[in-house]
C-alpha cells in the first residue's frame, strides 16, 4: 500500500524494522525542506511575516495532534523530543512530587526501557514500590490479572498499549475504568500503538499518553506528551529558559507561561514538529482503520509461513499487532540478522530495549519483524525463503 510515496523503497531493501523507526513519505520530506528553504525563522519570537508563518504551522500541528488522538483541547498537547522524553517528563515532573514511601507503581516485565527506568529511579528516590502484572499464557495483560496486584496503595499503572516485543494490544479502556474507580492514574506508552491503531484518549480516558513522530512516518527528534488539562497544570517543567516564562526578576519571582508553552523551553525542533503535522495528514489520508486491518492480515500471512519452518520458534504467535518475534533454533539472533542483511532485509535483533522481557519469554534475545502498511506479501516471501534452509544460514553467517 502506498509504496511509491516512500523514497527509501526505491533502494533494493526490504525494510521490516518499523518498530524501531518508520520510513518517511515524500510529502513529509518536502514539508520540512519547505520550512528550511522558505521560512526558516524561529517560533513564537519574531514580529515579521515568515516568523508568523512558523507560528501558524507549528501550532497547526498541535491542533492536528489533538484531533488525531481525540484530545479535548490543544493545551493538552506538549511537544517533546520523543516518547522517552515524554515519559521522563511525566515521571519526574508529576509523579516524583506525588509518590511517597510504600506507594505502588504497577508495570509489566514486557515494557520498553523508557517505561521502566524512570519508574525505577523515582521508586528509589521516594521509597515507592514497583509491582508487575502477572501475564497470561501468551504473555498478554488481562484485566483479571491486573486486579490481582492492585491494592489501596496503588497510585499509578503505566503500560504500553502495544508492547515492542510481545506485541500484545492491551485493554487500555477497561484498565483505565477499573483504575479510575480506585483513584489510580494511568500512563500509556503509545510508541507502538499510535502509529498503527486508532487512538482516542477521550474514549479510553487515560491520564497521560506518550508517543514519537518517527515511528509514524514523521521525523526523528519529535514526540508528544498528552496529559489531561487539569493534570497538566500540576506537572513541574524540567527545562527552564527562553520562551516558557513571562518574567524572572528574582529567584522567588519567576512567572511561567500557561500550559503547554511552559514545557517547551528554548528553540524547539521546528522542522520536526511541522513534519509531524504533515505525517498526521498523510496517515489520515491513508486511514488508520485501513492501516490496522492491512497489518493484521499481513501478520497472519507471515505467521502462516513461519509456523511451517521447524527450526523457527515464534515467541508471540497470538499477538494482534504487526510485531513478530522469533528465533532460529540454536543460532544467535544478531548472526541471523546479519545473514538477512546480506540480502537486503532489515530486521531488528537483540533485546529490543526490553531487557526484563527475558524473564517472561525465557530468552534474552530475538529477531523482530515489525510490519507497516507499505510492506507486502512478496517481501515476506523473500524473508521466509531465506529462513527455510538452516544450513544455508549457518554457512553464510560465518
Amino acid at each position: 500500500m502506498h509504496r511509491d510515496d516512500f523514497p527509501m523503497l526505491r533502494q533494493d531493501i526490504i525494510y521490516l524494522d518499523n518498530g524501531a523507526t518508520s520510513l518517511k513519505p515524500q510529502c513529509v520530506i518536502d514539508k520540512m525542506t519547505d520550512y528550511y528553504e522558505n521560512y526558516s525563522a524561529n517560533a513564537h519570537r519574531g514580529d515579521y511575516d515568515i516568523s508568523y508563518k512558523v507560528d501558524l504551522e507549528y501550532e497547526n500541528t498541535r491542533d492536528l495532534v489533538k484531533d488525531f488522538i481525540g484530545a479535548k483541547r490543544k493545551e493538552e498537547i506538549v511537544f517533546t523530543s520523543g516518547t522517552t522524553d515524554s515519559l521522563n517528563l511525566i515521571v519526574n515532573g508529576f509523579f516524583s512530587g506525588l509518590l511517597e514511601a510504600g506507594d505502588e507503581i504497577i508495570l509489566t516485565k514486557t515494557e520498553h526501557a523508557s517505561n521502566v527506568m524512570p519508574w525505577f529511579r523515582v521508586a528509589g528516590e521516594t521509597g515507592a514500590i514497583i509491582k508487575y502484572i502477572p501475564l497470561d499464557d501468551n504473555n498478554f495483560v488481562t484485566l483479571d490479572n491486573l486486579k490481582k496486584v492492585v491494592t489501596p496503595k496503588t497510585k499509578v499503572i503505566s503500560l504500553a498499549e502495544i508492547t515492542n516485543v510481545v506485541g500484545d494490544i492491551r485493554p487500555i479502556k477497561e484498565i483505565t475504568k477499573f483504575a479510575h474507580e480506585r483513584d489510580i492514574f494511568v500512563v500509556v506508552d503509545g510508541a507502538q500503538s499510535v502509529p498503527h491503531i486508532k487512538t482516542n484518549v477521550s474514549d479510553t480516558d487515560v491520564d497521560f499518553l506518550a508517543f514519537s513522530a518517527h515511528k509514524m512516518c514523521g521525523p526523528t527528534g519529535v514526540g508528544v506528551l498528552y496529559a489531561k488539562y487539569e493534570l497538566m497544570q500540576n506537572i513541574e517543567p524540567m527545562n527552564l529558559g527562553g520562551g516558557m516564562n513571562e518574567s524572572f526578576d528574582a529567584p522567588d519571582k519567576m512567572v511561567l507561561k500557561e500550559v503547554p508553552t511552559r514545557f517547551e523551553a528554548g528553540t524547539p525542533n521546528i522542522s520536526g514538529v511541522i513534519g509531524l503535522g504533515e505525517a498526521i495528514k498523510y496517515l489520515n489520508k491513508v486511514g488508520m482503520d485501513k492501516i490496522s486491518a492491512y497489518e493484521k492480515n499481513l501478520r497472519s500471512y507471515l505467521i502462516e509461513k513461519l509456523v511451517s519452518i521447524p527450526h523457527i520458534d515464534i515467541l508471540n504467535i497470538e499477538a494482534d499487532s504487526g510485531i513478530v518475534a522469533f528465533n532460529v533454533d540454536g543460532l544467535f539472533s544478531e548472526d541471523v540478522a546479519y545473514y538477512l542483511n546480506k540480502y537486503g532485509i532489515c530486521v531488528r535483533a537483540g533485546s529490543h530495549c526490553a531487557k526484563l522481557t527475558k524473564d517472561v519469554l525465557g530468552v534474552a534475545n530475538s529477531i523482530r519483524v515489525s510490519l507497516y502498511f507499505y510492506n507486502t506479501e512478496s517481501e515476506i516471501d523473500s524473508l521466509v525463503e531465506l529462513l527455510k534452509d538452516k544450513d544455508k544460514i549457518m554457512k553464510e553467517m560465518f
